[in-house]
This record gives C-alpha cells, structure tokens and sequence, in this order.
C-alpha cells in the first residue's frame, strides 16, 4: 500500500482517544484525528516523531489524521483502519500463501450476533472468516495483543470458535505494523481472559496467523508471517 505524502511532527499529546497535538516542522501546533481506540501504549510517548496524512474530504473537522509514530527506532503504523486492507492486498498478491484458493473476498460482512467479519473469503472449498487485528504493542522482539482490555475482541474470539463449529473456517490474523518483532503473544498481564479465550479458540480450531509490516514513511506491505507463541 502506498502512502500520500506525509507531512512531518513532534507529538505533545495524545488524549481523548481520537485527538492529538502535534507541533509540526514550521513550529505551528495543530490538533489531529488519531485513528486507534487502543491505548497506544509504547506509541503515544510526548515528544516522538510522527507522521501524518492530509484528508481531501474538506468538510472534515481534523484535516490531518496520525498515521505513524516512530518508537524504538521504528516506523509504527497506528492507523486501525489499515489492516484490513493490508491483509486483502496481500491474500491478493500471494504474500499471504495460507489464505489462497479462494475466488472472492467480501470486506465487512455481518455475522454473529450484531458483528461484521473484516474479511470473508468464498470459494470451492468453502468459506473462511477472516478478523483482523492491528498490533503495535511490543516488548522487546515480541509484538503483544491487545494493548488494552478489549471485550469487543473477546467477543470475536468466541464467535470464531462458533464459526468453526457450524464447519466453516476461522482464522484470526494479527498484523505486526511494526518492524522489529519476531514473534507474536497474547498480553495476558493486560487482558488475562483475551489469552484465555485465544488459547481456547486455538484448541476448538480456530486458525492464528501472524505476518509483519514493512512500514516506510513510503508505503506500508506485509512482508513475512511471524510465530504465535502462546506458552
């Protein structure tokens, strides 16, 4: 995926989930849109290098929009509302060889109870239900998820697992905006019951997959599938 140009600058704040301050390079202070209700933890440190997106929608309160921050000396997308298609591009160009075979994908399509999977994949061998995760957490090489308690996630934990037991397939897919982990865990210090449910599902054959983001201020790939360590 490429990126429009990126205009450069220095967080102050993150606060009230969705908004930020950020001085940018001519030492104008403006107030942006901050596209993650996670609680950013590790990418919302004052004084970090971002970068942020310009929208054309001119009726748009916050023009600019967060859409990576720099930590640990990496570019770290935060924009939740890439992963989606990220997962799709890749599934469509073969980077993503576990998710092929499959002639239509669908975005958004309702399931469950009151929920919508990201990605819904049809074909000849049926049907593969595909949710999507946005990781930015890390600890050291170990990228963590969630980065808060999320029963919305727990939520669609279970309903995975009901997916596979009606003899669809369930795939839970994390995808590491980040460049520098080598593997993928649940954070069970800050949501215990999500690791729980995640390990569940994984014994009732619900599928994890892991792949990590080449993240530039140029473009943002999937690049390489990462292990799920869930000892």
């Amino acid at each position: 995926m490429r990126l429009s140009p990126l205009i450069a600058g220095t967080l102050i704040k993150r606060y009230k989930r969705f908004l930020a301050d950020v001085v940018l390079a001519d030492g104008g202070i403006v107030t942006v849109h901050c596209p993650n209700s996670g609680s950013m933890k590790g990418c919302a440190v004052p004084g970090s290098r971002v970068l942020l997106s310009r929208s054309s929608n001119p009726g748009r309160k916050f023009p600019l929009g967060w859409e990576l921050v720099e930590a640990d000396g990496f570019w770290v997308g935060i924009n939740t509302g890439l992963p989606n298609r990220l997962v799709h591009e890749a599934i469509e160009d073969g980077t993503v060889g576990e998710l092929q075979g499959y002639a239509a994908i669908r975005p958004e399509v309702p399931y469950g109870e009151h929920s919508r999977i990201d990605l819904l994949l049809e074909g000849p061998a049926g049907r593969c239900f595909v949710e999507v995760k946005n990781v930015t957490l890390a600890d050291r090489d170990r990228a963590l998820f969630p980065d808060a308690v999320t029963t919305r996630g727990q939520k669609h934990l279970q309903e995975l697992m009901r997916v596979v037991r009606e003899g669809d397939r369930g795939v839970l897919f994390f995808t590491v905006q980040r460049g520098d982990c080598a593997s993928v865990s649940p954070a069970d210090l800050i949501d215990p019951e999500y690791g729980r449910l995640l390990r569940q599902a994984v014994e009732n054959g619900v599928e994890v997959l892991a792949y990590r983001a080449l993240v530039t201020p140029e473009e943002i790939r999937l690049t390489e599938r990462l292990p799920v360590v869930l000892e």
